[in-house]
């Protein structure tokens, strides 16, 4: 293994090798230029399929931005021409908007959702909360301790399971600090933006069942 300062007149080829001074080396993960004959077969391989497969999702992932920028292109003309022509705007306070074509078998959805985050009051929420576990028993509702035990366990990013918190407003229970802990809840809750997202769906007749078309890599094909 060889660390060499790379000079002016050295050549990156798209394979990730560096030529230096006429041989060819691969630099490693701690930044040391390995000869490549001396890069283990297995090494060398997996390294040529990863490249392969990035320069195809590079690829996949422009196009899905072009074809993404296209889409809300077509549909903000079509919706302004429609405001220019009747007034008004389409869709809801949100902004959530359907198209179908005529024959009912196509439609494109527009959904806005809200990203939402929490301040301070979840905390005070967190502390009734506890208040509540602490009287209850051991063996009393045991499923409202395993939810509220992951709804206030944070990842790794340090943010709160928001699917949780969520279930919590959705437990109906008697015990007036727990509903004061609902208030809490509810007035720690800040939307500090929003986000867009693109639906395709279609179907074979027009009282059939919409089918998704995917465009997500887990789900497509399945």
């Amino acid at each position: 293994m060889t660390n060499v300062t790379t000079e002016t007149e050295n050549e990156a080829r798209p394979d990730g090798t560096m030529i230096i001074k006429g041989k060819a080396y691969l630099p490693d993960a701690k930044g040391a230029f390995v000869p490549v004959e001396l890069v283990r077969p297995q090494h060398k391989l997996e390294d040529e399929t990863v490249r392969k497969i990035i320069g195809f999702a590079r690829e996949l992932s422009a196009q899905i931005a072009r074809f993404r920028g296209h889409t809300m292109t077509d549909l903000g003309e079509f919706d302004a021409l429609l405001s220019q022509e009747y007034g008004g705007r389409r869709g809801g306070v949100k902004g959530n908007r359907t198209y179908q074509t005529f024959d009912g078998l196509l439609k494109v959805q527009v959904q806005v959702s809200d990203m939402i985050d929490f301040g301070p009051e979840l905390q005070i929420a967190k502390g009734l909360i506890d208040e509540c576990l602490i009287e209850w028993s051991d063996d009393a509702r045991a499923e409202i301790r395993a939810v509220v035990t992951r709804a206030f366990n944070t990842d790794k990013e340090g943010q709160i399971n928001r699917a949780e918190i969520f279930t919590l407003l959705r437990l109906d229970i008697g015990d007036e600090r727990w509903q004061r802990a609902q208030d809490a809840i509810r007035n720690a809750m800040r939307v500090v933006g929003s986000r867009e997202y693109v639906r395709f769906h279609e179907r074979d007749r027009p009282d059939g069942q919409w089918r998704a078309i995917t465009i997500d890599l887990a789900k497509a094909g399945a």
